[in-house]
């Protein structure tokens, strides 16, 4: 049967709702949920042709799933990319990525802000099999040139960083890395295609933690890799039937249907977090906030202009005190006093979560590496969910007010 071809040029919330594999002989309108591990042939023969990759067909879940398909096709068509392809979870993506792209003596050049894991993951174990990394600033262009090698492989960037929001120039480091024949991959976890589409701007790989706001309801674990078909079916492909990073259908099942409220979602949360953001900046014990939509964010231009106008939805500030021990003793303050905001790690879910990265996402790296990513004892991060805003600063101002 004939696929249903979609009208060109049709907006991102639209193609939110409608990009996914034609209904069974069934007609439902929501997409189906597949759960099986192997798929019925109709015979010898066009099994083994599915199998060799001759023929296009279902064999076995570990390959393939209608509904991993489908999902992939509509996160493909929200970034603008030719292909994508599922993975276990963000973290996974990344490890397909590099085991897909990197081998003993190739070098890679990465941001120093990026998240803990991913610099835990290139850094160190990778390093364990011969691949050299470079650690560089994440807003100096400048930096990221001298870094370059001829066995410069890939540069990796994450806009905005988790937890200080700070913004890379997509264009400018995909001239770099196309200067020297490698790739530009960005992790686009914070902005979502709804705000941001690295592609346009140079992007040859987009990284996802479909945890975050493609679920956005904090339900599953999923992630993904956008790009060329070349290499997102020809190199990482065959990567995921080896490895077995392989996405279940059921998440994929809840992000896609999560896809389909990411716009008005994300809209919702960046306006929320801007307000937020603005009344922090007014707290007399905060001394400093971080958030790309305001105007005293170093890269506020860069952000508006890559990221449709809008800041996010993760504001981090840091709060008051004569040295670490005391910073940290007061953040714990602030977040002790939640009575609304969940604590915990995750974002990007409609309920407003507050964490320290300090002790968390970043709290494995050794102090000098925090240092180097500027994560101070202070700081607290607010992934701003749909919760309404007075009723966070109502939450931290308990906490606030407790500071000395």
């Amino acid at each position: 049967m004939k696929e249903k071809q979609l009208p060109p040029n049709l907006h991102r919330d639209t193609l939110a709702v409608r990009v996914a594999l034609d209904p069974s002989q069934y007609g439902e309108n929501s997409e189906a949920l597949y759960l099986t591990s192997g798929f019925v042939q109709p015979d010898a023969e066009t099994g083994a042709r599915r199998f060799a990759g001759t023929e296009e067909g279902y064999t076995y879940g570990r390959t393939s799933n209608p509904t991993v398909t489908s999902f992939e096709r509509r996160l493909a068509a929200l970034e603008g990319t030719e292909a994508a392809i599922g993975a276990s979870t963000g973290m996974g993506a990344i490890l397909m990525m590099c085991m897909g792209l990197l081998k003993a003596g190739d070098h890679v050049i990465c941001s120093r802000s990026m998240f803990g894991s991913t610099i835990a993951l290139i850094g160190r174990e990778f390093g364990k099999f011969g691949v050299e990394t470079t650690f560089v600033s994440q807003t100096d262009v400048a930096e990221w040139k001298a870094a370059l090698r001829p066995t410069t492989k890939l540069l990796f960037a994450e806009t905005p960083t988790n937890p200080l929001t700070e913004v890379c120039d997509i264009a400018a480091l995909a001239e770099l890395a196309h200067s020297v024949g490698a790739l530009l991959a960005v992790d686009n976890c914070f902005c979502s295609p709804a705000l941001q589409r690295p592609a346009e701007f140079g992007a040859d790989l987009i990284i996802h933690s479909g945890t975050k706001y493609l679920d956005g309801q904090g339900r599953v674990m999923a992630g993904a890799i956008c790009g060329p078909s070349k290499i997102i079916v020809d190199v990482f492909g065959p990567m995921v039937r080896t490895a077995g990073m392989t996405l279940a259908p059921f998440n994929a099942w809840v992000v896609l249907k999560g896809l389909e409220t990411l716009g008005i979602r994300m809209r919702a949360q960046c306006d929320n977090a801007l307000e937020i953001a603005k009344w922090l900046e007014t707290q007399p014990t905060v001394s400093r906030v971080y958030y790309p939509g305001l105007a005293s964010h170093a890269q506020h231009d860069l952000a508006m202009r890559q990221q449709s106008g809008y800041g996010g939805a993760v504001v981090s500030f840091d709060v008051r005190g004569d040295d670490a021990a005391t910073a940290q003793a007061n953040a714990f303050k602030v977040i002790n006093s939640a009575q609304v905001m969940s604590i915990a790690t995750n974002l990007g879910d409609t309920k407003t979560i507050i964490s320290h990265p300090g002790t968390t996402s970043h709290g494995r790296l050794t102090e000098a590496q925090r240092q180097a990513a500027g994560i101070s004892q202070g700081l607290i991060r607010l992934a701003i969910g749909l919760d309404h805003t007075d009723d966070i600063k109502a939450d931290l101002l308990r906490g606030l007010n407790n500071i000395q």
